[in-house]
């Protein structure tokens, strides 16, 4: 993988704002490529755009000189830096999942579950198969499991590229260590593992093939990590006590020279500064400012590394069969015909939803409720006017409190809904239409359970008429009701992903 003067600027109160500008690099089969850089330096940026989930406003970026597209879709895995996962799935159900829709469709549903179940052992998940994902109020997998669990959403198809957004993020250092293992040994297997990184440790650090470290936006340094530390003593910074290399080259990014030898250069300008502020009788300041160290270290890096790697660019990367039979074909393909996703994306859906659905509380909740308008409608006597009104008074109570009891549901669950989405379509794992049909059809069942035992309860407990016919157009109403929710929930989606 190639790219070459990759720039990317966004707008800010409508001026342009230029996030990256010029990066230049290369990833070979075999190699883990690590981006450094300080927070807001543009390492996910840079990674989005190489990973195909943003396009870059200047600058070329090529697989063996030839552009990504569509096409390449099913070649790339990519792992965001928040763990996107349902709650409710256990981890062997999520892989499972993932192997259904992403695999080709030649190969049969017992050899795709096989496969899942391959990546379980691949990645050391064998004792928590049958553990739920959990999340925030669920108690479920530890971190690095998680962690593994994504890895191995995007690793069971096989990828010839791996793009990873801070996968140490949050762990402990051992377990840092074992993630970062693990992506050396798929890229043995012959797959090129480009991920970003903030502050590694030392023995994280000399794990990575090559570095790559940005600041403010700019190339301070690309190439191999062992010549890292070479490169930057012979431009005349050097530690001055001793330290993992990761946090001495962020330093450097920030501009942070405290424990940092500095170059004459630099020295020289630091007290032609100081003279201009001693004849203004300014506050001196003895050491060189974020700015000038930022200028001379990416002046450092244009003159004496840019034009070799530059032209190292120009030379052909290797390829492998498969990445070059996805090249050449310009079809997209999915893993599964429609009918296929939706049945999946169906079961998927009834799993994880009804334990949000049937949890005890939304029971007790909906139970409580029904005994009491019970008591409070008992047995109304429907042949008085007052009677009437009050059992008229109650339809419009069940109407109105199962038009609005599921969109509750609704506004904590869109919010995960929607990264999920977007995180699986990016990865092209089903069409739009198979989900929406399977995510509203798969809430029917879910939706009809609870408003029937409301609706048992309910309905004798306040003597409305009994009949099987009265009955079921009750039901029917309450029914309808839902559906209309469902249509405003939809309409809450569609304003929620407008929403920047």
């Amino acid at each position: 993988m190639q790219f070459s003067e990759v720039k990317y600027r966004v707008a800010v109160k409508g001026t342009p704002r230029e996030i990256l500008s010029g990066i230049s690099g290369s990833a070979s089969p075999g190699e883990v490529l690590a981006m450094m850089g300080p927070s807001g330096s543009g390492k996910t940026t840079l990674l989005s755009m190489l990973g195909g989930r943003a396009t870059a406003a200047d600058g070329c970026i090529s697989y063996n000189d030839e552009p990504f597209g569509k096409s390449l879709k099913r070649r790339i895995g990519f792992v965001t830096q928040d763990d996107v996962l349902f709650t409710h799935l256990t981890v062997k159900e999520t892989l499972t999942y993932a192997a259904l829709l992403r695999l080709p469709r030649t190969m049969t549903r017992e050899q795709k579950k096989e496969r899942a179940m391959d990546i379980i052992y691949e990645l050391g998940l064998e004792r928590c198969q049958d553990t739920m994902i959990g999340g925030s109020f669920v108690r479920g997998v530890s971190g690095g499991e998680r962690k593994r669990v994504c890895i191995g959403n995007e690793i069971i198809i096989n990828p010839s590229l791996l793009f990873l957004d801070e996968p140490t993020s949050g762990l402990d250092s051992t377990t840092a260590l074992r993630i970062v293992q693990l992506l050396h040994d798929i890229a043995e297997t012959g797959k090129t593992v480009i991920t970003t990184i903030h502050q590694p440790s030392s023995r994280l650090f000399h794990k990575f093939d090559k570095l790559i470290l940005l600041g403010r936006g700019s190339l301070l340094y690309f190439g191999k990590t062992a010549e890292a530390m070479p490169y930057f003593s012979s431009i005349g910074c050097n530690p001055l006590i001793a330290m993992n290399p990761a946090e001495f080259l962020l330093d450097l990014a920030n501009g942070n020279t405290n424990d940092v030898s500095v170059p004459s250069e630099l020295d020289d300008k630091v007290h032609m500064e100081n003279q201009n502020l001693q004849d203004t009788n300014s506050k001196i300041n003895l050491r060189p400012s974020a700015q000038d160290v930022h200028e001379y270290l990416v002046d450092a890096y244009e003159h004496r590394v840019a034009y070799k790697e530059k032209k190292k660019l120009l030379a052909p990367l290797p390829i492998s069969d498969d990445m070059k039979a996805t090249i050449t074909s310009s079809k997209r393909e999915w893993g599964t015909n429609w009918c296929q996703q939706y049945s999946i994306l169906f079961c998927r859906g009834l799993k994880e939803r009804r334990h949000d659905y049937l949890s005890w509380m939304r029971i007790t909740q909906v139970i409580a409720t029904s005994i009491i308008l019970g008591l409070l409608w008992w047995h109304s006597d429907p042949t008085t006017p007052k009677g009437l009104q009050d059992q008229a008074g109650l339809l419009f109570f069940i109407a109105v409190f199962w038009g609005f009891f599921p969109v509750f549901t609704a506004i904590f669950t869109f919010p995960q809904e929607r990264a999920m989405l977007n995180k699986e379509r990016a990865a092209d794992m089903y069409k739009l239409s198979a989900y929406f049909l399977a995510r509203t059809t798969s809430d029917l069942p879910l939706d009809l359970f609870l408003p029937v035992i409301f609706m048992v309860i309910v309905y004798f407990m306040a003597g409305l008429k009994a009949s099987a016919m009265r009955f079921f157009l009750s039901m029917l109403t309450v029914f309808l009701s839902i559906i209309a929710a469902q249509v405003w929930q939809s309409k809450l989606v569609q304003s929620y992903n407008q929403c920047p």
